[in-house]
């Protein structure tokens, strides 16, 4: 899908044709769109295709005619009928007259400039676009990042009281989502240092600061997916062994409920064979099949209140 954006008048508008000073926007073209790109802007196929491959990495080609900025993005991926987390690539085609984005996906990221929701976002002001872009990309994560601390907490307080794999399965499930943001993260962060250096990525005076506060704010979100995934690393370890733990205390509890059952079952076993009734204690009392009762039961409470005192229920 090809859509062509233009800011008319200070506003966002999404135009039939693109002309000069336009954003045109491709959402997992087909193959039929990307060679009526290319042979329309001079843009080779091999650089219109690259963001739709999901290995491929980040990085900055300046070619004759344009220049290409690869970067990854975060998404939200539905895994076991779960929202989690992964990473896709996202492709900013710079040329003389506009700039072209190459996603496989509508992505939160662009449908807040699709939107008009970004200030001071014009599509002829392309290296600022660009940053903010990239911005919104870092902070993107950041938000992203939050939320998975907050499910980590959630599981985290359900595994107290588990003996259940589900939510060691969660935790692992975050902690892949957290490898994915770090590896993205540390590959944009490459391609930052490098737009510093590149001239032609720098036309407007306020660019400068605006690029280095997405520098800052990617290097915060690298440091957080460090420091969450440390965490639920070590959270996995701890937790696999609390799981452990609770299911010892099950099987310890039901083993001791086992052996105070088998007492009256012992007691009705040996009234219940095949002897000469006058040798079974109580057997001639018209209370016999009472005093039975209550006698297994109080045996069983002796033994009950024995292993309490040794904290085995």
């Amino acid at each position: 899908m090809i859509r062509v954006f233009k800011t008319i008048d200070g506003n966002i508008h999404q135009v039939n044709e693109a002309t000069e000073g336009c954003w045109v926007a491709l959402t997992d073209p087909t193959a039929t769109e990307l060679f009526e790109i290319s042979n329309k802007y001079g843009i080779e196929v091999d650089d219109l295709r690259a963001p739709l491959d999901e290995e491929e990495r980040s990085r900055i080609e300046v070619e004759d005619e344009y220049t290409l900025i690869l970067v990854d993005i975060p998404v939200i991926e539905e895994r076991n009928d779960k929202d989690w987390y992964g990473t896709i690539p996202l492709g900013i085609i710079v040329t003389k007259e506009m700039i072209f984005t190459v996603c496989l996906e509508d992505t939160l990221i662009l449908e807040r400039f699709m939107d008009g929701r970004v200030r001071n976002f014009y599509t002829y002001m392309k290296t600022r676009f660009i940053l903010q872009i990239l911005y919104k990309n870092a902070s993107m994560y950041l938000h992203y990042l939050r939320i998975i601390d907050k499910k980590s907490v959630e599981v985290e307080e359900k595994l107290h009281l588990s003996t259940r794999n589900q939510e060691l399965i969660e935790l692992l499930e975050l902690e892949k989502s957290l490898v994915y943001f770090t590896t993205s993260l540390r590959a944009n962060e490459v391609v930052l240092e490098k737009l510093l250096k590149v001239e032609s990525i720098k036309q407007y005076p306020e660019d400068t600061d605006l690029l280095e506060d997405v520098i800052i704010e990617n290097k915060q979100a690298i440091e957080m997916s460090n420091i969450y995934s440390g965490i639920l690393s070590g959270m996995m370890d701890a937790f696999a062994s609390v799981i452990s733990n609770n299911l010892n205390i099950v099987m310890k509890f039901l083993a001791t409920v086992t052996i105070v059952m088998s007492i009256p079952t012992m007691i009705f076993s040996a009234y219940g064979m095949n002897v000469n009734s006058a040798g079974m204690p109580f057997a001639g009392s018209p209370y016999g099949f009472l005093i039975v009762i209550l006698l297994s039961l109080l045996l069983s409470l002796v033994v009950a209140f024995i292993f309490s005192k040794k904290n085995l229920f």
